[in-house]
């Protein structure tokens, strides 16, 4: 994870905000007019005192108490609207970061999701967007409206002496401005923390739902428990700790108005004393400065609950600001395919070398085999030529092109690739096959079925081709999977066909059968068969073989 200050997530957030200032502007400003109804109330309060004590006040006691009327009956509709106005900012802009992360999720697949943990991927898609709700509904207008609210109060009772504007603008900065600061660096990294194990905590809950088979049929589910029980255990110390610091902050808070509340009092009333003040001048600034802290208040309060949300922010962040590993291409060349080569290619994860000067040819109308032990990089080459990944040396082509030099959507439209685990989605049969192409009929639907050996089987099923799969496809068998997977690729009609391992769940019978599919395609499609069966490369015209990332 990319550590950022909180400084520099909330400058990004913000920057998010631009497409709805104008309601932003709105909020602040009814919240800024209701504050200062709230806190005029009590200072016209403090006029009514001194009306009734016989002093010479520029309000009657009627205009106080109407005044105090409308300003009551302002401050409810403007807490309200604010409050509407904020949340409506809020949600559109949770809408907003939804779409971005969704755009860059796509973006960053496959090469950049591979090692992902899927939890984790959830958690923050989830709930950490849904903590930057705070954030844009209680922290970036408050903090406009405290910083206006508490420059005007120290105009105005900076207009009865310039001592006590300094007091109260001091008072502002400390509990407004020093506190959050303070217990934002007092707090750490403990919000980045906490979000972490709480993502650990949504990967691990998640593994465990998915492997729940395995657990109960290996007794193991004490372990499992307990070792759950442990994550959240330490996320429970972690909030424990997290809360201390927020009572802590709360009690300072407190403390600290409590102080410049008599500091005020004790200055105003010395100074009276000397003469240098009125009474009237003495009880109004500090019935404003007591009445005033609400803004400040709510700042204070941001220090602890703001490193929770910043670390929501700083995950988000990651995903959006990833590089991928291919961009989409869109301003290239569109192709038609007639044939596809690898050149001298060379690729490596990280330090790993996994293929080291591959050639290959597949020309058009052929089926070519590749062959190898697990991990030699047979998946590896089909993945380049699908521009999963780049090449490190040499170079992937598709009609004598580099895959590098075609636009993404030209380049999908030529290729169908089939890997070794099916993906299906909780949804219909129908629905899962229409992936592969939106508009296809139902009799196009059942040719594919057909040539993948599936569609007898669908039939046999209560609501045949509207039958449901379950989730991640648990309903059905591997080789039920993989045949699906299959007729997605005859349904796709594309002229290049990757197959990784297409029939390694297959009996004999329905292997046989997709075999000879296959094979009657060869007039109309070119097939790249990735296998480890003998039988599965009878069909090919060329068997390449792949050992420790060398082709012969």
């Amino acid at each position: 994870m990319k550590k950022r200050s909180g400084f520099k997530v909330m400058l990004r957030l913000v920057g998010l905000v631009k497409p709805l200032a104008g309601f932003m502007i709105i909020a602040v400003l009814m919240g800024l007019i209701g504050h200062l109804c709230a806190t005029f109330i009590t200072v016209f309060g403090g006029y009514a005192i001194l009306d009734m004590l016989g002093f010479n006040t520029p309000l009657s006691l009627g205009i106080v108490f109407a005044a105090v009327c409308i300003f009551a009956l302002a401050r409810g509709i403007l807490r309200y609207a604010e409050q509407a106005c904020n949340h409506y900012i809020a949600f559109k802009l949770l809408a907003l970061i939804r779409d971005k992360v969704f755009k860059a999720l796509r973006r960053l697949c496959p090469a950049k999701l591979e090692g992902k943990d899927k939890g984790d991927l959830i958690s923050v898609i989830t709930s950490d967007i849904e903590l930057l709700e705070v954030f844009y509904a209680h922290t970036i207008s408050p903090i406009l409206i405290a910083t206006l609210f508490c420059l005007i109060m120290c105009l105005f009772i900076g207009s009865f002496d310039v001592i006590l504007g300094v007091i109260a603008l001091t008072a502002y900065i400390t509990v407004g401005v020093i506190i959050p600061i303070a217990t934002s660096k007092l707090s750490g990294d403990d919000g980045i923390r906490f979000r972490t194990k709480s993502g650990n905590l949504s990967g691990f809950v998640l593994d465990s739902l998915r492997g729940l088979n395995e657990t109960i049929q290996y007794s193991a589910s004490k372990k499992r428990l307990d070792e759950m029980n442990r994550k959240t255990d330490e996320l429970s110390k972690d909030e424990e700790k997290m809360k201390k610091t927020s009572g802590k902050n709360m009690a300072v808070t407190n403390t600290l108005i409590l102080v410049f509340d008599l500091t005020m009092l004790f200055t105003a009333s010395v100074m009276c004393i000397n003469g240098k003040l009125s009474f009237t001048s003495v009880l109004i600034p500090v019935v404003a400065l007591m009445s005033s802290f609400g803004p400040c208040v709510a700042l204070a309060n941001l220090g602890s609950t703001l490193q929770n949300t910043f670390a929501a922010g700083n995950r988000v962040l990651d995903i959006l600001e990833e590089e991928p590993v291919t961009e989409e291409i869109t301003d290239k060349n569109d192709i038609v395919f007639c044939g596809a080569e690898a050149e001298n290619v060379t690729f490596s994860y990280g330090a790993e070398t996994i293929l080291s000067d591959i050639s290959v040819r597949i020309p058009q109308n052929s089926i070519i085999g590749i062959s190898g032990r697990s991990g030699s990089g047979k998946s590896t080459l089909l993945k380049l030529f699908m521009r999963f990944w780049k090449t490190q040396q040499g170079n992937v082509k598709l009609s004598g092109v580099s895959v590098n030099e075609i636009n993404t959507e030209s380049l999908r439209d030529e290729e169908s690739f089939v890997t070794q685990e099916t993906h299906l989605f909780h949804d219909s049969i129908r629905n899962n096959l229409l992936i592969a192409k939106l508009g296809a009929t139902d009799e196009e639907i059942i040719e594919a079925c057909k040539k993948a050996s599936v569609h007898d089987f669908i039939m046999t099923l209560p609501q045949g081709y509207d039958t449901p799969v379950g989730e991640l496809g648990d309903t059905l068998s591997g080789g039920e999977r993989q045949r699906l997977g299959l007729a997605r690729a005859f349904l796709h009609n594309a002229p290049l066909m990757l197959l990784d391992e297409p029939t390694s769940n297959l009996d004999s019978l329905n292997e046989a059968v997709i075999l000879k599919s296959l094979n009657e395609e060869r007039n109309g499609k070119t097939v790249v068969l990735v296998s480890h069966r003998e039988s599965t490369m009878r069909i090919a015209d060329n068997v390449y073989s792949v050992e420790h990332g060398r082709m012969s």
